[in-house]
């Protein structure tokens, strides 16, 4: 089992995705805890993505297809928001 801490802000750091499988638990702030599996988190995870790429005028890849001088990619999350009783 993997344990994860909210930070104050209300996120979980998460680079990358979990095995669908695995049992996560969660520390929120408030003190309470939350175990989730790894699907309902990589969910979570995919969503903050998709929101963070529409925010930033990116495509579904992660591109910004605008012809521009080429940039720093930065086309990628390491904080999710969670919540107690999310996925459920």
């Amino acid at each position: 089992m993997i344990t994860l801490k909210q930070d104050a802000d209300g996120f979980i750091r998460m680079s990358r995705h979990y095995p669908a499988s695995v049992r996560i638990r969660i520390e929120f702030t408030d003190g309470s805890t939350g175990e989730f599996s790894g699907r309902s988190l990589n969910e979570a995870y995919d969503a903050a993505l998709a929101e963070f790429r529409a925010g930033n005028n990116l495509d579904a890849k992660g591109y910004d297809r605008t012809p521009a001088a080429r940039k720093a990619s930065g086309n990628r999350i390491d904080f999710v928001p969670v919540h107690p009783g999310l996925g459920e």
